[in-house]
């Protein structure tokens, strides 16, 4: 884990400065490599890249960045590949290594392998290779988006970097992208490779870059691909799931420094770390923030059980409103960008709690996505499992649960009233792809909020049908699998980009074994009807490891994932703090926003809504990074 940063002229002419222009960007990204730095500049300074190093495996000064080989290329790497040991021996017969390195093994791979090296990369990474020989780069991204790759063309040079806000300085503007952000608004969340800085776009998932002969172009090079597997029993997937999962953990604890976990005392986390300290003793300490000041947030009990469970420490800190109100610019800076929900919060605590004792923690993503874990997906098919008992349909194969076998599910749903009165308000029984909009659209009260004059609503609707109703990877009939994929492509990348910035913050490593690609491409084959049986959430994960677990987790039906008591501290500790920043002229003059009526939502507000989270991220973003754009100009050499 660590940070790049590269600059290229596309037309393949001297840039300006090119040595002071990376490390100015290695500066701005520092955090996130602690333990050393780098800048390679191309001897007609057409490209260079920038790193800053956070150690984890090979520790000597052999997996220092950026790497050159005896074959004239160089690599900037952020990750880990970690099927690196198994690379290196099936490389080293036309390679020599010289070190340990994960690094050493990309250059090796794309040496024989070609363009098409990635798909044999397992890992997280997000790096870039300059090729002396055939002057070009070639860029790739992980499968699943853990690690970020962000970059912008400015008067025909590129410049990319794991974080946005090394390439300010080089901006035209610092302006907001009105698609972006209207998306924002719709989701907390974009869908596509736009950000909310106009200019600036995201190497999506899956995908690689090729910058040659003066064109830029993208690939992708691996999707997820909803193929069922129809001839194995319910008992077959319990199984390889646990031959997987343990593959999985195995090869996500190397490292050449200890290894922690997250524990929020959800199913995904306390498994993960639970597997981990049975692989190896050493990797027993756990992490865990809690709200005790006002009951109802409070989960560390369930933690605590996880733990007891792993035989291992649970360490936790307990998060007042002081925290929030002295953190939360810092939180907003770091991400970059506003993001999916209040959680990046509580996570940027426990990441500082963590980086107090490791260097590395293990981390639940990809778990709710995959397996079924929303409480909306449950509130879809009552509505469709009613309408299938109404036709008289059920039996078609288009539902996976009928009326009657939901019901024992549906105590699931008691904190999430709101949400169905949402749905159902305008009506019943709409198209499938219709009906889950709605369920995830955050914008049906933000019209008072938010002018919607010069953003393109409709827009973002066909661009979010383009995704759900795709053929390509899915059946056009199957619902379950529908919504989890338009999840997994889009609102867990959001998730990834927080599990990075909030670890990276603080020099901290981040890994997410439920995101392995030999694991997911299991998982998309498992029938609707294992995963999501009854409508029991996450029902096949529970069952297969119904002995690890414990049963006070596996029963539980009220996890939360991570609420914050905001609602709460808008009403008392945070009340004048949010009134200022609402009501200075700058937040009045806001394009897009009408901050009166803002402020009258923080008085509104429901309990779990994120309608007021995502408005005070967005004038914080705005604060980081748009009022202060001489500043960040005021960098650029």
């Amino acid at each position: 884990m660590c940070g790049i940063a590269g600059i290229v002229s596309i037309s393949g002419q001297p840039i300006k400065h090119l040595q002071r222009k990376l490390q100015v960007m290695g500066e701005i990204i520092a955090h996130r490599g602690p333990d050393g730095e780098g800048v390679w500049c191309a001897d007609k300074d057409q490209a260079g890249l920038a790193h800053r190093r956070l150690s984890i495996i090979d520790l000597t000064d052999t997996g220092a960045q950026p790497m050159s080989a005896p074959n004239g290329c160089v690599i900037a790497h952020n990750g880990e590949v970690y099927n690196y040991v198994e690379l290196r021996e099936a490389l080293k017969g036309g390679w020599q290594f010289k070190g340990s390195s994960d690094t050493e093994t990309i250059l090796a791979a794309y040496e024989r392998y070609g363009d098409d090296f990635t798909t044999h990369l397992r890992g997280m990474f997000a790096f870039a290779i300059w090729d002396e020989k055939r002057q070009r780069l070639i860029a790739a991204r992980d499968r699943f988006g853990i690690k970020p790759f962000y970059y912008a063309t400015v008067d025909g040079v590129f410049y990319f970097a794991s974080e946005p806000k090394a390439l300010m300085p080089f901006l035209p503007e610092i302006d907001t992208e009105p698609e972006a952000l209207a998306q924002y608004l719709t989701f907390q969340y974009s869908v596509d490779d736009l950000t909310l800085f106009k200019g600036v776009k995201q190497l999506m998932p899956g995908h690689r870059l090729v910058i040659e002969n003066n064109q830029l172009s993208i690939q992708r090079y691996w999707d997820v691909d909803y193929n069922i597997d129809w001839d194995h029993s319910p008992r077959y997937f319990y199984s390889r799931l646990r031959e997987l999962m343990e593959d999985s953990i195995d090869v996500h604890l190397r490292a050449d420094v200890p290894v922690g976990g997250y524990m929020s005392g959800g199913i995904d986390s306390s498994l993960t770390s639970i597997l981990a300290a049975r692989h190896n003793q050493q990797n027993r300490q756990f992490f865990h923030g809690k709200f005790t000041d006002y009951s109802g947030y409070d989960e560390s009990g369930y933690a605590e059980m996880a733990a007891d469970a792993a035989n291992g420490e649970l360490f936790q800190c307990d998060i007042p409103a002081s925290d929030f109100e002295s953190n939360i610019q810092k939180v907003i800076y770091h991400l970059d960008y506003p993001v999916a929900g209040p959680g990046s919060f509580p996570q940027y605590m426990v990441s500082e709690l963590a980086a107090r004792h490791v260097k590395v923690v293990l981390g639940g993503q990809g778990g709710d996505e995959i397996f079924g874990g929303y409480a909306r997906y449950l509130v879809a098919y009552l509505e469709q499992s009613l309408k299938a008992a109404l036709d008289g349909t059920y039996k078609n194969g288009n539902y996976i649960v009928t009326i009657e076998s939901i019901v024992p599910n549906l105590g699931v749903l008691r904190e999430y009233k709101p949400m169905m009165q949402m749905l159902w308000k305008e009506g019943l029984f709409g198209d499938l792809d219709q009906r889950y909009f709605r369920l995830i659209d955050r914008s049906n009260d933000l019209q008072d909020e938010v002018d919607w004059t010069g953003l393109d609503k409709e827009g973002v609707f066909e661009r979010f049908e383009a995704i759900f109703n795709s053929t390509a990877n899915v059946r056009q009939e199957a619902y379950f699998d529908k919504m989890t994929h338009f999840d997994f492509k889009c609102l867990l990348p959001a998730l990834l980009q927080v599990e990075d910035r909030m670890s990276m913050a603080h020099g901290l490593e981040s890994r997410v074994p439920m995101l392995d690609h030999p694991l997911i491409e299991f998982a998309a084959s498992v029938p609707a009807d294992v995963k999501f049986e009854n409508g029991n959430m996450k029902h096949m994960l529970k069952t297969a490891y119904s002995d690890v677990l414990p049963e006070n987790l596996l029963s539980r039906r009220d996890k939360m994932g991570f609420p914050v008591p905001l609602k709460e501290w808008y009403g008392n500790e945070l009340k004048d703090y949010i009134r200022d920043i609402f009501s200075s002229q700058t937040a009045k003059a806001r394009p897009f926003m009408r901050s009166d009526k803002v402020l009258e939502s923080f008085n509104a507000d429901s309990r779990f809504s994120r309608k007021t989270w995502g408005l005070l991220s967005l004038e914080l973003w705005q604060q980081a990074f748009h009022d202060k754009a001489a500043e960040w100009r005021s960098m650029a050499p």
